[in-house]
Formats: C-alpha cells, structure tokens, sequence
C-alpha cells in the first residue's frame, strides 16, 4: 500500500523500521542479515540463499543467535549451507561453533532447511557474543564445556529453539557434542526441539558425538536420524589432559544424556554408530524408535558396544532393537518394546523395508 498525503512520515529522529524478511547472499554480512531481521516491524525471517556460508576470521562462531534475535526465523533455500570450514583454508575451521543460541532464546526462535558442517576441533574465546543473563547471571558460567562442546552448535543457558529440517553433518570437537551441545545450566524447563533432522558422521573423543545433554539440560527429537556418529576413541587422552572419564567401560553414545538432564525421543532412528544412547537422566522418553547395529568400534573401549544404555528405563516404550547387545543394564521392559523384530533392511533413505518396523522411525 502507498502512502497518502494524511499518512505520517518519520521525522528527523526517528527513522522507519522496515518490514521483513530480510535476504542475504554468501556474499553478505550473514549476522548483520539476523540483527536486521529481529528489528523488522513485522515478518522477522532471514532467508539465506542458496551456496556456503563461511569466514575466514577465527572466532567463537559464525552465527550467534541471542535474546535481541529472539522469535526470528532462519530459513535456508535449497542448497543453503553454513560451514565452521575457513574459506582460505578449507581443511581448518575458523569457528568453534556455527551456530551459537544464547540465553533468552526461546522456542519462538527457529532455524529451519540448512546444513550445519565443517567443524574441526576448533576452540577459541575470540568474538564472543555479548549476552545480558539478567537474574541468571549468578548462575551462568562459561566454562570448558562452553568453548569446546557443539561443534555445529551450542546451546547456553535458558534457551530453548526449534530446529527443523537441520543436517548436521561431519563436525568434529575436541571434547564433547560432535554436532551438538546443549548447556542449559539448571534452566531445562522447556527444551530444544529438533524436528526432521539428521545427524551423519559427527565425531568426538569423548560423549555425545550427535548431541550432548549436560548436567542439567534438556531436548526434545521427533522424526530424527542418528548414522555414522562416532565418540569415545579419545578418553585415555581426554583423562589425562582435563582429569575427565565417564563410561569407561562401554562407551557412551550418539546421544548422551547427563545426570539431572531429560530427552524425548519419538520417531527416530540410530543405525552405525558408535552406541546408540547413554542416559542417565531423569524421566526421559523413548518412544516409537529404531535401534539397529550400533556397534561401530575401533577397540579403544575395553566393553562391548550397545544400543542403549539408560539408569531409569521406565519411559522406553514400543521401541525396536535389532542388536547382538540391545540393552546394557538389562532394565529395559520386554513388554513393551521389541527384541526380536529382525533386520529392519533400510532402503537409501534409511526407511525399512521390513514390514514389521512399518509404524516407527525416521521417515525422510
């Protein structure tokens, strides 16, 4: 609609705020696009172009999305890609996370249909965002798991976004959280959310070569896809230089969740990797979910692999195991899940042709 004689104009102190979306190329200013989308008047989306987003500065990482951005949209056209890979140096990173959301990112916020890639064990204090934690300052504190967990993305303190359609594919940390960490720090009421997405071959020396729920988080996964994740081969080396250990024995998974932490899981699929899940949290949920030949190993964990590995098992129901070892602590109910389901035989897109897995999983 245009303007009329009547229609009042912005005087000289005040300049108009523009509506959104707001586009941005490869070729742009990637964070300067979101500060411009949260202070649209109305349709706050950043709509990314097709092709590579990266830098070539090393900082903490290429994406912060903080308090100031919250209930923007992030949305990726076809062929959208945000990579921690320096574009001068394509086999270094120049970012320890792609992605970082902060506290005071709600679940109003959401990042959908991108790829998340690239990252290298990079870890730097360098460009950190500035964050006002409000009441939870006493509370929140940036520490090792901070700087060196999420290698596509880390989220801090109480913040809860949605993510849908993400890949997260080969990222590396030098801890924890290959692809993902979550730091709620306490602040785990209302979780993450992770939608449609796949996690393919993200790695780690220690736990959560996926995703990492820390001591006091929380997630939450529908219709996701777990293959080729690969944590542990590094704990001799992560015991000696942080004094750290957990699972010694077995392993941990593609998925770890951390004591005082929750995950609910419906709908998804964990195939090759390095264990499916450990969880020791409290009142998780695992529902309507495949757990197939997670037995990838190089060795270096004197136990054998696992599908699932869970203190408190009453909140797994009707899922399916199709595993030489499906449950480690054996507490897993018989009743209400599958044993003995057979090969799930998945087609290239991870579907299974077994008939009898017909109503659970990963579904592209």
């Amino acid at each position: 609609m245009g303007c009329t004689d009547d229609t009042p104009q912005p005087n000289g102190d005040f300049a108009a705020v523009p509506a959104g979306p707001v586009y941005v190329g490869p070729d742009q200013d990637l964070q300067k696009g979101l500060d411009d989308a949260a202070a649209a008047s109305e349709d706050r989306r950043l709509i990314l172009r097709p092709g590579t987003y990266q830098t070539s500065t090393t900082r903490f990482c290429l994406l912060a999305i903080t308090a100031i951005h919250d209930g923007v949209t992030v949305e990726g056209q076809e062929g959208a890609i945000l990579s921690a890979r320096s574009p001068d140096t394509p086999d270094a990173a120049s970012v320890s996370h792609v992605v970082y959301c902060g506290d005071g990112v709600s679940s109003k916020t959401r990042i959908r249909n991108l790829t998340i890639t690239g990252a290298k064990g990079l870890a730097t204090n360098g460009g950190v965002p500035l964050e006002d934690f409000e009441k939870r300052t006493p509370f929140l504190k940036r520490g090792l798991f901070y700087y060196m967990d999420g290698g596509a993305l880390k989220i801090f303190g109480q913040s809860s976004p949605v993510f849908e359609k993400i890949d997260f594919v080969d990222n590396v940390t030098q801890l924890c959280g290959g692809a993902v960490s979550i730091e709620q720090q306490g602040f785990q009421d209302i979780p993450p959310v992770f939608t449609d997405c796949r996690f393919m071959r993200n790695r780690c020396p220690a736990t959560g070569s996926a995703v990492d729920v820390l001591q006091g988080s929380s997630v939450k996964m529908q219709n996701c896809l777990f293959v080729d994740n690969v944590g542990n081969y590094g704990m001799s080396e992560v015991l000696q230089k942080y004094n750290l250990s957990y699972n010694e024995t077995h392993g941990s998974g593609a998925l770890t969740v951390f004591p005082g932490s929750r995950a609910q899981i419906d709908r998804c699929t964990f195939l090759g990797n390095w264990n499916a899940v450990d969880d020791r949290g409290v009142a998780s949920e695992y529902s309507n979910t495949i757990f197939a030949s997670n037995d990838a190993s190089d060795g270096s964990r004197p136990g054998h692999p696992y599908e699932i590995d869970i203190v408190n098992a009453d909140g797994v129901d009707r899922c399916f195991f199709h595993s030489k070892n499906p449950d480690l602590k054996g507490n897993v109910s018989r009743k209400k899940n599958v044993f003995d389901a057979g090969a799930p035989m998945f087609d290239e897109t991870y579907v299974p042709a077994n008939a009898g897995y017909a109503d659970v999983g990963f579904r592209q």
